[in-house]
Order: structure tokens, then sequence, then C-alpha cells
């Protein structure tokens, strides 16, 4: 994986790297698949050969049936792919969102909204895990549509997605999973995975940005409708001409992710954790001992680079999570104060409100998410520099 310019970044939620030999298999697919992948001559051909057999990678790489993978531009057009595409097969009913989703999910739910859909919220407890004492209520008529994030880009939190992925099989709900930040860490196995449509964005996962992916079981094809019309590509689902290097990048990086399931993650299993895990809680631990820092998100059920956390001055006043993510910057630390896709925004984060944390910390936020280019020897100088940052920000407070 190539090396990140800056002195240390944490920051791999907004985006990774590239992984080692995506670049070169971009470059090397606009020299010799440059065609239009629609077109039947022979530059035209050897596009639409190097796109197949890119999606037959992707399909490999989360044992999926190609049909299954629907290029897209990034997640948040699968976002939308996947709500709006259902919606225009049925006549309008309820449509379930988690209160700790990305924007581009809550926007696409608003987008049925005013199409006449319910839109209901899935309340979080404190931790930002879905409350389960509401899943009976929550997925008993009206609701025919229901889309969780699986890992909380924010504050980490990974969803019970499984246990609400059987609830929605046995009452027939079309369920989809923003699995952006999943795909980041590993390759979940669709065939195994009660799910039916997910997505995610090919950036997160060392892939270029401009392209991602929508899974959707043949079932679920049948019944969604295109967002675009024009050409008929992606099985008329998705009409423009495919990306075809950027898809062989994407493949290119997919295949370099190991395979896990959820169990892998957590604490309570005899299965060790991953070692960006296993650091991440050596971070996590040495971070915690400074009071000024209050960890967000589960502990336990956790994105295993994840670090989120509630900064404070000495004397327990909130400090601006953006303020420090400007100071470490200016010191070589690259980290975010939340999602990316709403970091021009410098309001409080809906994300921490859902949580119930207090308005006066929901500017707080502070997320540092490593990458296997993270090592041991970059938390000392983190440290100094976090505290150098901290102390910039409360002086200027």
């Amino acid at each position: 994986m190539a090396e990140p310019r800056t002195s240390i970044y944490l920051d791999s939620c907004a985006t990774a790297p590239p992984r080692s030999g995506v670049v070169d298999e971009i470059v090397r697919a606009h020299a010799t698949a440059w065609g239009n992948p629609s077109s039947l001559h022979q530059p035209g051909l050897d596009a639409a050969d190097l796109l197949e057999r890119s999606r037959l990678r992707v399909a490999s790489a989360l044992n999926a049936n190609p049909d299954d993978v629907i290029v897209t531009s990034g997640a948040t057009e699968s976002v939308h792919l996947a709500l709006g595409g259902m919606a225009l097969s049925r006549p309008p009913g309820r449509v379930v969102i988690s209160a700790v989703e990305h924007p581009a999910v809550t926007a696409a739910a608003q987008q049925l909204k005013a199409q006449g859909w319910e839109l209901q919220t899935w309340p979080v407890d404190g931790l930002g895990r879905i409350r389960l004492d509401c899943l009976e209520s929550l997925l008993a008529p009206p609701t025919v549509l229901v889309s969780l994030i699986w890992g909380q880009s924010e504050v980490g939190t990974l969803q019970p997605i499984h246990t609400v992925g059987l609830a929605c099989q046995q009452r027939g709900i079309p369920f989809h999973v923003d699995a952006t930040q999943v795909l980041s860490q590993g390759c979940p196995d669709w065939a195994k995975l009660p799910v039916d449509l997910l997505s995610a964005s090919s950036h997160k996962f060392g892939g270029p940005k401009g392209v991602g992916l929508l899974l959707a079981r043949s079932a679920l094809r049948r019944r969604l409708g295109p967002l675009l019309g024009g050409g008929g590509q992606e099985q008329g689902l998705r009409a423009g001409t495919q990306p075809v290097p950027l898809v062989a990048g994407m493949a290119a990086a997919l295949e370099q992710s190991p395979r896990w399931t959820p169990a892998d993650w957590s604490k309570e299993t005899q299965d060790p954790l991953p070692a960006i895990a296993v650091l991440r809680d050596q971070w996590m631990e040495g971070l915690l001992e400074d009071p000024r820092l209050q960890l967000t998100g589960d502990p336990r059920w956790r994105l295993p680079h994840h670090i989120s956390v509630l900064v404070s001055d000495h004397n327990g006043q909130p400090l601006s999570g953006r303020a420090l993510v400007r100071e470490l910057a200016r010191r070589g630390i690259a980290v975010s104060s939340g999602s990316a896709c709403s970091s021009g925004k410098d309001t409080g984060s809906p994300v921490l409100a859902a949580m119930q944390v207090a308005p006066s910390l929901q500017r707080s936020g502070l997320r540092l998410s490593l990458g296997s280019w993270v090592s041991p020897q970059h938390f000392p100088p983190l440290r100094e520099a976090l505290d150098q940052a901290l102390a910039a920000v409360s002086e200027a407070s």
C-alpha cells in the first residue's frame, strides 16, 4: 500500500491510500481497454472483456454471483439506487433507517418521504447501537423496507445486522446495508449474509475514487428500477458508460482484503482479533489515560481500526473537534472531527445527538482511523502532537 505523504495519516474512514498495484492496474486498463464496453468493435470488446473479468474478481472476493454486482460511482449512488430503486416497484409504505445513518441514506430516505412514504427512525442507545427492544414494532406492518449502516463512520459502532437481517427475512422485508466502512476492513461472505442489498465505495478499501458497488440478490434485482435512463448498462439499472479502469482498480484493491465474519471482531469469541484491532486497543488505552478524552461508540462491537473520542479541556469545558483537526494537521497528523462527507458543516453532530450526548459536546468529536501503514512507533509522536493541539485550542478558547 502506498505510504501517505503526511507524517501520520489517521483518517482512513474518509479515504484510504491506494493498495499495492491498484494505480498500475488503472494505468494498464487505460492503455489497453480504453474503448467503450458497449461498442461491438475490437476496442469495445477489449473493454467489455476487462469489465466483466473485473466484475468476476469483485464477485469472487465477496463470494457473490457476478450478476449480483452492479457498478456505480460510489456508495452514495448505490444507496440511492437501493432505496429509490426499490420504491419504484411498489406503492409507498414505511421505510426504517437508524438514527445514526450516513447522510446519503438519510437523504435517500427523505426523498422517499417526499414521495409519500412513511419514514421511521430506529433509535440507538448511548453507544450508538440500535435498540433491539424496538425490533418487533419497527418491523411490523406497514414496514416494507429497512436500511442500516453496518459500521458507523463517526463513532465506529457495529450494528447487529445478522439479527435484523434474519428478522427481515422472516417477514419478507427487503434489507439494505451500508457496508462502506466494513469493506475497508475485510470482505464479508455475501452468500451467508442475511442481506438483500449492500452498498460500498472503492476508495474506502484502497481502490480508486469515483467507483463503487451495489450487491443485489437476483430476486431483488427484478424489483429494482433505474434512477437514470439511457443506454441500459448494468442490467438496465445504471445507465452510463462504465469506468472500466476504475472497476479494474476496485477489483485489485478488494482482492487484497481478507475474508471475515463479524464474530472475528468480538472480544467475546475465542478468535484472535485482527492485528489492527490489537493496535487500536493499545492506542485507545493510552489515549484514554488523558482525562480530557472520553470514548464514544461501542467499545466492543466496533470497527477494528476506529477510535473516536469527545475532547474537553482540563476544566471539563468542551473543545472544538474541528479546531483540533486543524491544529493536528499543522503538526503533520491527519484525523477527522466526524464524517468527511459533512465535515464542511460546523454544527453539532446528529450522530452524537441521537446517542444522547450533551449538546455542549456535540461539536467535540475527534476520530482516528488506522490503517496498515500505522505502527506502534507512531503513537508517541501522536500523543505529543495531541497534547500540543489540545493546549493550543484550550488557549484559543
